[in-house]
């Protein structure tokens, strides 16, 4: 099978996907072609010319499936080069553009998303990678096309959910054991891109009030980081390294990644205090090394995981920091008394476990344009 793979913005999360994708299917012949993520906005509504006109001769050949992220603007695409029309193709949301925090300020015109909802319409299958991802994206696009004031046709939104289906990121393999240290405080990851929409304000409230409460424990906050990050880091850190010197034990990306997973592997809670998440990757990455998951009761962790693994999530700033920081309290109290519980088991997001989902996603694909 001769496979097209298009990712138009490509994050480190999308990348992973499109690697171990391929990496398991190595059977497949594969031809990938990616855009960088960076300029969200020209991205989006360029993308169509880039892979174009920019790749013609690979874009032309013929292949029996094409598989594009849902920031491909697959129904340009298909404009300037006719013979992907007729190629039975797949469209993978990572995300949407309708379940983002309103303060973004890239995310203030509807062009992504109508083009979210022209990419959907235009695939044969589409696959989310959470229920509430898929949820957010339906609900959203209805909402959107209700605003419009005529033309709009209907049964747009069942077409879409007919033709969808849930099938997550998978997790590549542990690559170390789990050896957390029981003699030493409670070693608290958080381990997400240092973005506004991980809500970083949120984490230091939490910090603050569990600390001035005398709870102990490490801390290790790593991920990805850009030119730009938002300045409530650079308050935080020198907050915490001059009233609690030593609480700090990482701060900041790991670029080698065995560190990272030796990390992962040495600390007991993953914290997340997200805005936004479709599936929470770095997190389950975390929960699969062996550590506790301490989520808000909202996104997709409500999907993934039980109710014990999640604090009351409001959206005033500081009574969702009281909730956290009891937490993370009652957690530091198990691991000095030796009462540490067993982290839920994450293992149906394994490769091994969906590889079938995802080559019977293709296969029905091919089948169903074939059958068209």
């Amino acid at each position: 099978m001769r496979i097209l793979l298009l990712s138009a913005y490509d994050t480190p999360s999308h990348r992973h996907w499109c690697e171990i994708l391929m990496e398991h299917f190595q059977h497949y012949d594969w031809t990938m072609l990616s855009l960088p993520a960076r300029y969200f906005s020209w991205r989006v509504r360029g993308n169509s010319l880039s892979f174009a006109f920019g790749k013609p001769g690979l874009l032309r050949q013929d292949y029996d499936l094409l598989i594009a992220t849902s920031m491909v603007d697959l129904s340009a695409l298909r404009g300037f080069v006719p013979s992907l029309a007729k190629i039975p193709t797949v469209v993978y949301f990572h995300e949407n553009q309708f379940a983002y925090p309103a303060s973004q300020q890239q995310h203030k015109s509807i062009e992504p998303q109508i083009l979210n909802i022209y990419t959907a319409l235009a695939a044969d299958k589409v696959a989310f990678n959470s229920e509430y991802n898929r949820q957010t994206f339906l609900s959203g696009a209805r909402e959107l096309l209700h605003k419009m004031p005529d033309q709009v046709p209907t049964g747009l939104l069942e077409r879409i959910d007919t033709a969808s289906e849930v099938l997550s990121v998978p997790l590549s393999p542990v690559s170390v054991d789990s050896y957390r240290d029981t003699s030493s405080p409670l070693q608290v990851l958080w381990n997400h891109r240092w973005e506004y929409d991980k809500a970083p304000e949120r984490l230091f409230a939490a910090l603050k009030l569990a600390l001035s409460s005398g709870v102990i424990l490490e801390l290790h906050i790593v991920g990805q980081q850009f030119r730009q990050t938002p300045p409530v880091f650079d308050q935080m850190e020198r907050y915490l390294r001059e009233h609690y010197p030593g609480v700090i034990q990482h701060w900041g990306f790991i670029e080698n990644s065995s560190d990272y997973q030796q990390l992962l592997a040495a600390c007991d809670v993953v914290l997340s205090t997200a805005l936004h998440d479709f599936q929470g990757l770095a997190v389950l990455e975390a929960v699969a090394a062996g550590c506790i998951p301490l989520l808000p009761n909202r996104l997709c962790y409500r999907e993934w995981f039980a109710d014990n693994y999640l604090y009351t999530s409001f959206e005033d700033i500081d009574r969702e920091a009281e909730q956290l920081a009891s937490k993370l309290g009652a957690l530091a109290t198990c691991k000095a008394m030796r009462e540490w519980p067993e982290p839920p088991c994450v293992d149906r997001f394994s490769i091994i476990r969906l590889c079938k989902d995802y080559s019977r996603l293709f296969e029905q694909t091919i089948h169903s344009q074939n059958n068209g």
